[in-house]
């Protein structure tokens, strides 16, 4: 070996190492299948024929394809509920009700843990992010504050003034930017409905967790917060070399580790402005009661998080909140409208219901919504179609268990394709196309609570989102308020497309580029 050149001791270096692992690999391949063959075990679960050595199965979700539709065609080859390898991780697969319903009842504690991921670590403070976090007692402490002090019924209806005026400052907004641009001749410009409401959600969210809108007088540093906010959850849904690959971590093959590194520099700046300004508050007794306040109180009445530095568990928790409920609720609004645009009968159902229902003669408020049968299907049959995460978020079993009569190890990791069990044709007749009505008749009694396997958009069991009251809330008010008050249409009238955008979430990915115009009396947009 040539002493003089460095390089080639390394590379001669790494390729043993190499050598070796994948001679411990196939080895150990080797071994579990012949545990399996015998009678000491029971059958694994099929696993998808194809296997790379090293990489597993990840060549065959590299394709222009999202998984879950990947997945879903595998599904239909091999059943249910079946293996693949991504790397030295094995992952379950399940796509239907009966699979996932076993995984989120009998062994929902098996399932409740989150694997170590780059992503979980870095950009979850270490895995202190309650989503990110593992099952353990921290995440148990931080997930029953959350359900008490934020997210419980009485919490949330007591941010309904706060879901309200940001509505009425928006759509007055809208109607003052309709009136210039008609006098200018110009009232067909579009608006950008994407951003639109990602601008409403954040502005509801911040107020909730931090008692300031999102959206300000500084242009520009909204661009910059919101540039960051998306790198963030860009990252987050990203599957990393060293997800994959553990042990090659320290070479970053990929560049995603210092990518989040950056990001959540970033975005720990922000959240730790927040912090020192929501402590100076307190100390002048101006506290407003927002979400971090909340937690502030808290700690001076003597909570501790199991340990934890108290600041960084307020900041992972309401960044952690604001990424959740911010980018689920946009992408489902997105989906929602470009669905009914493209389905014009339906949106004049909607729109009938409320000038019924409303009247034209004042804006909707929280009070109403119990009345809108129609609009609540809208959004239901939409998070169906387009669930927020169409994977779940990854878990991974603490134990060995049994799901579909199938033995799995502990250290298995469980993907639930959402957007596969969600349409099942045995259970939703014409599952692709978009009927709000079959919520209102033949599955009527179907919720997304957690109890029905057929339709859980936000997961089910102990890792189910607790934000599902204040999310359905925020979405069918934003929604009913914009159609009740502006007609939209498309620029050229005609459909807009569907195609999907997949990270942790699913939002649409191309820009939709609507009109808007009023459709009540002018004195209605006055009195707002």
């Amino acid at each position: 070996m040539d002493m003089e050149n460095p390089f080639s001791v390394l590379t001669g270096l790494f390729t043993i190492y190499l050598g070796l692992l994948l001679f411990l690999f196939l080895l150990s391949s080797m071994l579990r299948r012949r545990r399996t063959g015998t009678g000491e075990t029971r059958e694994a679960p099929p696993e998808v024929s194809g296997a790379w050595p090293l990489i597993g199965h990840l060549h065959l979700l590299s394709g222009s394809k999202a998984p879950h539709i990947t997945l879903g065609n595998m599904a239909d080859k091999y059943g249910p509920i079946f293996t693949l390898r991504l790397g030295v991780h094995r992952n379950l697969i399940v796509s239907n009700w009966e699979m996932a319903q076993q995984c989120f009842t009998v062994n929902d504690k098996a399932f409740a843990n989150r694997p170590k991921t780059l992503a979980f670590e870095v950009l979850g403070y270490n895995f202190s992010m309650v989503g990110f976090s593992p099952y353990c007692s921290y995440w148990r402490h931080i997930r029953k504050i959350l359900t008490q002090e934020l997210l419980s019924t009485q919490r949330v209806d007591e941010l309904k003034h706060v879901m309200e005026s940001e509505l009425k400052v928006t759509m007055k907004e809208n109607y003052d930017i309709w009136q210039k641009r008609k006098i200018n001749g110009s009232e067909k410009a579009t608006t950008e409905m994407k951003r639109w409401f990602g601008d409403i959600t954040l502005n509801i969210v911040f107020r909730a967790m931090v008692g300031k809108r999102f959206v300000g007088e500084n242009d520009s540093e909204n661009e910059r917060i919101q540039k960051i906010l998306n790198d963030y959850i860009h990252l987050a849904g990203s599957f990393t070399v060293s997800d994959a690959l553990p042990y090659l971590r320290w070479l970053d093959l990929d560049g995603e580790e210092q990518k989040m590194k950056k990001t959540i520099k970033e975005l720990d700046g922000l959240a730790q402005g927040w912090l020192e300004q929501h402590k100076s508050n307190r100390k002048s007794d101006s506290g407003n009661g927002d979400f971090m306040d909340v937690l502030l109180r808290l700690v001076e009445e003597g909570e501790e998080f199991e340990g934890r530095d108290a600041d960084i568990t307020i900041k992972a928790t309401v960044l952690g909140l604001i990424l959740a409920a911010t980018d689920t609720s946009t992408g489902t609004l997105t989906w929602a409208l470009a669905l009914l645009v493209n389905n014009p009968e339906i949106l004049n159902k909607a729109t009938e219901e409320l000038d019924r229902e409303i009247g034209m003669g004042k804006m909707v408020d929280i009070s109403d919504l119990k009345k809108l049968e129609y609009m609540q299907c809208i959004i239901t049959e939409s998070l169906r179609l387009y669930p927020p995460a169409p994977l779940n978020l990854i878990h991974e079993s603490m134990e060995d268990c049994s799901v579909g009569g199938y033995h799995v190890a502990k250290g298995t990791r469980l993907l639930t394709n959402i957007s596969k069990l969600q349409r099942d044709p045995f259970i939703y007749p014409h599952p692709s196309e978009f009927r709000p009505e079959r919520f209102l008749t033949t599955h009527k009694d179907v919720d997304m609570k957690g109890q029905h396997f057929e339709l859980i958009p936000f997961g089910a069991g102990r890792r189910m989102c607790p934000g599902l009251y204040f999310g359905f809330q925020v979405m069918q008010l934003t929604l009913a308020t914009l159609l009740h008050l502006f007609h939209i249409a498309t620029p050229d009238g005609k459909p807009v497309d569907m195609l999907e955008r997949v990270g942790l979430t699913n939002i649409k990915a191309s820009p939709l580029q609507l009109i808007l115009t009023p459709r009540l009396s002018s004195h209605i947009y006055h009195q707002i």
